[in-house]
């Protein structure tokens, strides 16, 4: 009986670790996605991602070895583990090397050299595996399992690997002595706690360790299983450690994308996969050869799991990774969710105006907003009005009286005014911020209920006009401070690992940088406001001038120009439709060189209008050039 209980313990902790061992791999390989998708740019990613590598044809090589039938397979599947364990002391090289230059010690040239050796080193070994030298025969019958047999280039690779990775554990050490900012160090511990168990839980001990294996199997099968659950957490913590480099993002922002990206991955797969398991090892207890409840459960699983994920994602963040700015970060998550989008104001002006032309039964009734280039129709209902510049010339008129109608052509007008009036003086009239006009039905004065009714709508109408305004202010100063503070991320980013980054770092002023793009575009076949640009200062320009314009800074700037204008320009045939707008305007007025007068005809627009459209277009531009300088300054960083 104790036989039984026993020989039943050890198949269970068999299944454990046979669900352990595949979730190694795909959390591996989820995690190698990662960087693929977000910072693959970074040394320490790269380097990173080639331990992902090996970590995934190892684990998925010993998870399938595991269940497959046949002798041939299984001698298979061994040897092509061994595969991804020859590449895995030369990219732990790699990796330490990657951070030594993150943390301001550049390799002379002895580094580099050594590194290229193990991975060539490695592709030797890798060569002595296809012909049949680096291991030997599978050993079938062999206890606690079937394993390949040891040679002497068994014994030599051995040796290389333990030296291999004790050089990496020493440029880890050197890295992690550089570090001056607590969290650099703290990323440091991280990162070298998490390397340590891949490096000592992916090497195929039976080779050497049979004898003890076969006689305690219990033992052994205990062990394992513990190994793979340190592998699997520590694996994780070292991609957190490194999903830190070569990305200027927030460390919230890093910590939840990450959190999110393995929930969703290796916890969702691994849960679907355990559950798939045991409910087919137990239709197979129980005698069923097809278990209708295989895919059912995966299923379940799945959908269980991510729901449960999209419901608690706002608790953790709130809880993990807002810290103490939980106040501001939550106010912008909920001006993300309650935002007032041009759609949602022409949604609720045209339930306004529903409800002005029901209760003034009124044929047509509009909304009109007043900013910077005039009066501008936001939304009309029933029958057009055709007048508005007409309308136009009694503005002033109506600015300086109070809240009073106006009757103009047959129809009412009503200002719409700010309604936030506390600092404003008592005899001061609120500002205009639009009109609400309601087609007269009949000749007769408004009625006293009539005009209470239509003043109430008129008020909710301003106070969306009003938000409107409000948040038009609050994303241009969003626009305005967006360069300065990508800058100071990246350089804090940068920072974290190497103290001279923060000295070295050139700050350019982003926030004049749309201005000084206007100033070039506007001399762009000539001037002081070319050859001079402060723009020069960028690299992407110096760059630039140096290889294709030998150093002539002016063509350089204006090949730049050209180069981020026709970045704007949609697919296709040009045309004078609106997709097109911001690139005729880039085009016939600064590359062409044509007036003001002649470019609004072209385009069939105001001259008001055409101010407003050119700011957007050298906004966009300014972006462009922006991203061109990121990029160009994130490849320097990676070589």
């Amino acid at each position: 009986m104790l036989t039984g209980w026993v020989d039943g313990l050890l198949a269970g902790i068999k299944t454990v670790n046979q669900i352990l061992t595949a979730g190694i791999a795909i959390t591996a390989f989820s995690l190698f996605i990662y960087a693929l998708t977000f910072n693959l740019r970074d040394r320490v990613a790269r380097s990173f991602a080639i331990i992902l590598v090996s970590v995934v044809v190892i684990f998925t090589c010993e998870a399938i070895q595991s269940t497959v039938q046949t002798q041939e397979l299984v001698d298979l599947f061994q040897r092509l583990q061994w595969v991804g364990l020859v590449f895995l002391p030369a990219s732990y090289l790699h990796l330490s090397d990657a951070l030594l230059v993150t943390a301001g010690r550049p390799s002379r040239g002895r580094r580099r050299f050594i590194v290229g050796g193990t991975y060539t080193i490695s592709t030797m070994f890798l060569v002595l595996l296809a012909l049949g030298q680096l291991v030997g025969p599978l050993l079938v019958n062999a206890e606690p399992a079937p394993h390949l047999q040891r040679t002497i280039w068994t014994t030599l690779f051995t040796l290389y690997y333990l030296l291999t990775m004790l050089l990496a554990g020493i440029n880890f050490l050197r890295a992690f002595s550089r570090m001056l900012t607590r969290s650099g160090r703290r990323r440091m511990l991280y990162l070298m706690a998490g390397a340590t168990a891949p490096a000592l839980g992916s090497y195929p001990y039976l080779s050497f360790g049979s004898t003890f294996a076969a006689h305690y199997p219990l033992i052994f099968w205990s062990t394992a299983t513990v190994i793979n659950i340190i592998v699997a957490i520590f694996i994780i913590v070292m991609a957190y450690a490194v999903a830190f480099f070569g990305v200027a993002w927030p460390d919230r922002v890093v910590k939840s994308r990450l959190f999110k990206w393995i929930m969703r991955g290796p916890v969702t797969a691994s849960l679907a996969l355990a559950v798939l398991t045991l409910v087919r090892r137990g239709g197979e207890f129980f005698g069923l050869t097809y278990n209708a409840f295989v895919p059912v459960s995966m299923a379940a699983t799945v959908l269980i799991t991510e729901h449960a994920i999209t419901i608690l994602a706002p608790l953790w963040e709130r809880a993990f990774f807002l810290g103490t700015d939980r106040t501001e970060l939550m106010l912008l998550q909920n001006i993300d969710e309650r935002l007032l989008t041009q759609g949602d104001l022409h949604q609720f002006l045209e339930a306004i105006l529903a409800a002005v032309r029901d209760h003034m039964q009124s044929p047509s009734a509009f909304v009109a907003a007043l900013d910077e280039s005039g009066l501008t129709m936001l939304i009309n209902a029933g029958r057009p009005f055709l007048e508005k510049d007409h309308l136009s010339k009694t503005l002033e008129e109506i600015k300086e009286d109070g809240r009073n109608e106006f009757l103009w052509n047959d129809t009412w007008i009503l200002p719409l005014r700010s309604r936030r009036t506390a600092k404003m003086d008592l005899d001061q009239v609120p500002p205009l911020l639009g009109l609400l006009g309601v087609a007269r039905q009949s000749p007769q004065p408004l009625e006293p209920d009539q005009r209470q009714a239509l003043w109430l709508l008129a008020d909710r109408a301003a106070l969306a006009l009003e938000d409107r305004l409000l948040q038009q202010r609050v994303f241009r100063s969003l626009e305005e401070i967006e360069p300065q503070v990508e800058m100071i991320q990246r350089i804090r980013a940068l920072g974290r690992y190497d103290s001279n980054t923060a000295l070295s770092e050139e700050i350019i002023p982003d926030s004049n940088i749309a201005e000084w793009v206007r100033e070039a575009l506007n001399h762009y076949w000539g001037g002081p406001k070319l050859t001079e640009s402060p723009l020069m200062k960028l690299r992407v320009i110096q760059e630039t001038a140096r290889n294709d314009f030998d150093g002539n800074m002016p063509n350089a700037l204006r090949a730049i120009l050209k180069k981020a204008v026709d970045q704007i320009r949609p697919e296709g045939e040009r045309r004078f439709t609106s997709e097109w707008i911001l690139y005729n305007i880039l085009d016939l007025k600064f590359i062409e060189g044509r007036k003001v007068r002649e470019v609004a005809s072209r385009l069939a627009m105001s001259e008001a209008d055409l101010y407003r459209k050119q700011r957007v277009a050298v906004e966009a531009v300014s972006k462009a050039i922006l991203e061109m300088e990121t990029n160009l300054n994130s490849l320097k960083e990676a070589d």
